[in-house]
């Protein structure tokens, strides 16, 4: 029986486990979110088709399956592009749809053409794969290609164009197959090379993992707690995946941002890196905390693209495949051989106990604004254990890695890209993800914030337990930094700061979500119970200490010393 391409495409996305659907409806595309949400799809429409790209890399990053969303022919694409780029930057497996005007338009030789752009060309140096469906025959191949391409190797986003001369068309397509009979579903590594990385495991002193993002979004948080388990080792923490496995609170630590981190780091003789792409927060694995000790270490690197290993540093083993398939390897070749915690091990639990301790006894106490540490702590200190917490801002940001006292299953932000504006679509991504089953708490800045504020409505309409507490500086605090180190204490700061007349919590109001405005320190966390209690969205506006923003961020040596142009000799100390 003939099938519209819009409804075929629902089914190809629909065997993948895919049921949620990001974008503004519009003549390409109504029909096709009309057909999914009567299929009892969740579809969620934004307020900008920017903000639903990033909303779909959540969910994505949630759920561990390509997030979807979709922008009109024009201006609806083009406001896709920052997600695009995101997404392929953060490795993030996300399909765009974009409409395109017909076939004859298309290819006419006319000058002025509305809404038409050559958005293939556009997006094509960004994408893992992208293509356009000229003819209903070709749908299958299409979408099968973008979901192969985006969750094969490095995984990454994909974008297919769809013709308003095509989207109605019908055709009469074989039954929908499912994703183990069109692309490699397991990649497990070779039986040689699990061995060789068996052997390396059994016979380190002082082994560390090095969890990345990709353990977190690929859902594989359980096997690689069995193998730290296994393995009585540190499991260290990148930037960009600072949460922690559930049974691993008092063994994980953070690198780079916790002396029991940087000295399991230097001391350790085997380091297993899995879901990380062993960048410049991370020193490359050659520099900064890993070189004391590098040629007496070892290196074992889980990685799906075989084209990445050695690119950094050299490997001992590679295990080439899916952290999902060779994580289990390793746990079973090591269940009957168990590790036990080496003496350096429990030396460093004390040492990140005593640094945790003393770091949150360093926080000032009564200041009027708050100061912004004191904001961090105040903020998470008595989150639910299964609240996602949600990262935007410079300063913030910054503040957030050091004084966070909450320790999460999962975090949601782009350290890689750091592009601001993403937080409250990314609130708003996991919480569509989880059903609205875990509350979901943002903690940005103010400059952030404003970027996509409109999607506070979008939390509004869909009933989210959302909870966005936003430091106020009313300036680029990370920027006003810059011009006072770089310029003096008197540079103009052209355009730095902003009006202190905003109130985000009036704002909130507005757009039908709970307000609060929080001046005294004290009074931070019991508005934050408040609202997450409420179930409902809310927003926390809390004025913070500016100079303290700007000048001050905590450990500003090691996060400059990510960036490789900013000295020379990379590695070298700052």
């Amino acid at each position: 029986m003939p099938v519209t391409v819009y409804e075929r495409i629902l089914d190809l996305l629909e065997a993948e486990g895919i049921n949620t659907l990001f974008g503004i409806p519009d003549p390409g595309f109504i029909h096709m979110a009309m057909t999914a949400e009567g299929r009892g799809w969740n579809v969620i429409a934004p307020h900008h088709e920017q903000a639903g790209g990033f909303m779909a890399d959540a969910w994505s990053r949630m759920t561990g399956k390509p997030g979807v969303c979709f922008g009109t022919q024009g201006p609806g694409v083009t406001n896709l592009a920052a997600a695009m780029i995101v997404a392929a930057k953060e490795n993030s497996p996300t399909i765009f749809f974009g409409g395109q005007r017909s076939r004859i338009a298309y290819q006419r030789v006319r000058r002025g053409r509305i809404q038409y752009l050559d958005q293939l060309d556009y997006f094509k140096p960004a994408m893992k794969f992208a293509g356009s469906i000229e003819e209903p025959e070709q749908v299958d191949e299409i979408v099968r290609q973008a979901i192969r391409a985006a969750m094969s190797g490095t995984p990454g986003p994909c974008y297919i164009e769809l013709p308003l001369s095509v989207i109605h068309e019908t055709y009469d397509w074989a039954p929908v197959l499912p994703p183990e009979a069109y692309r490699l579903v397991h990649q497990a590594a070779s039986a040689p090379t699990v061995e060789q990385a068996l052997d390396l495991i059994r016979s380190a002193k002082n082994p560390v993992i090095l969890a990345g993002q990709g353990v977190f979004t690929a859902r594989s948080q359980g096997p690689v707690g069995e193998l730290a388990a296994l393995m009585a080792c540190p499991l260290l923490q990148t930037s960009g995946a600072a949460m922690v496995i559930p049974g691993l609170e008092e063994t994980t630590f953070a690198y780079g941002f916790s002396p029991a981190g940087n000295a399991a780091a230097e001391a350790s003789d085997l380091c297993i890196a899995i879901g990380t792409e062993l960048g410049e927060p991370l020193h490359m694995g050659v520099g900064r905390h890993w070189a004391k000790n590098d040629k007496n270490r070892k290196w074992i690197y889980i990685e799906r693209d075989a084209t990445a290993i050695g690119i950094n540093r050299p490997i001992d083993v590679p295990l080439v495949g899916d952290l999902r398939d060779i994580v289990p390897q390793l746990v079973e070749g090591l269940k009957a051989t168990p590790r036990s915690r080496s003496a350096e091990f429990e030396g460093w639990i004390e040492l990140q106990a005593r640094f945790k301790a003393e770091t949150l006894a360093s926080v000032p106490v009564g200041m009027t604004p708050v100061h912004p540490a004191r904001f961090v702590v105040e903020a998470t200190a008595k989150l639910p254990k299964e609240t996602i917490l949600v990262r935007d801002g410079g300063s913030t940001a910054i503040f957030g890695w050091t004084f966070s006292q909450f320790q999460a299953s999962d975090i949601v932000w782009n350290q890689n890209t750091g592009h601001l504006g993403t937080g409250l679509p990314y609130a708003i991504g996991a919480a569509i993800a989880t059903e609205g089953k875990r509350p979901v708490v943002l903690i940005t800045g103010d400059s952030s914030f404003l970027f996509h504020i409109a999607e506070i409505e979008t939390a509004v309409r869909k009933g989210l337990p959302l909870v966005t507490v936003v430091a106020c500086d009313y300036a680029w605090g990370l920027e006003v930094g810059c011009w006072r180190k770089q310029v003096g204490p008197q540079s103009p700061e052209t355009e730095a700061h902003w009006g202190k007349w905003v109130r985000f919590d009036k704002a909130a109001e507005a757009f039908g979500a709970i307000g609060e405005y929080v001046e005294r320190e004290e009074d931070i966390w019991p508005a934050v119970e408040r609202a997450i209690a409420s179930g409902k969205p809310a927003v926390i506006h809390v004025p913070v200490d500016a100079d303290v923003n700007a000048m001050d961020a905590p450990n500003y040596d090691e996060f400059k010393s990510w960036y490789t142009d900013f000295k020379a000799g990379y590695g070298s100390d700052v």
